[in-house]
């Protein structure tokens, strides 16, 4: 995997993970994605850092005491990098959600779009 999916998806799970406030998480959007980047899965359909920040703010609200983890090894070319993740409980380390990500880098190597696919839902 190149340095720069590396890097990417480094700051793509810190902006998931931030909990140290709003304005922390609308910064670490910003670092992670571009201004008009689009985040598609099948529970959302969101573009840009204010409806992206929103959008993670609520998967946080709604899973305390979790937090997003790669899982497995990334796959990317060009500009294209799939990945693998879990939401893990960081008491216990259950993982009661999964996903599958496909996202597309800009050049400055920040997401410019995220196709999310969910493989493991609680009660699914």
């Amino acid at each position: 995997m190149s340095a720069d999916f590396t890097t990417a998806l480094q700051r793509y799970f810190a902006a998931w993970n931030t909990t140290t406030g709003p304005d922390d998480l609308a910064k670490a959007v910003a670092a992670a994605f571009t201004e008009d980047a689009a985040y598609t899965d099948p529970v959302a359909e969101v573009r840009g850092h204010d409806e992206i920040t929103a959008m993670i703010a609520g998967a946080l609200a709604q899973f305390p005491g979790m937090e997003f983890r790669l899982d497995g090894e990334p796959d990317g070319h060009h500009d294209i990098v799939r990945f693998g993740w879990e939401l893990v409980s960081v008491a216990d380390g259950s993982a009661p959600v999964a996903g599958f990500d496909v996202a597309t880098l800009a050049e400055d190597g920040r997401v410019s779009s995220v196709k999310g696919f969910l493989d493991r839902v609680p009660g699914a």
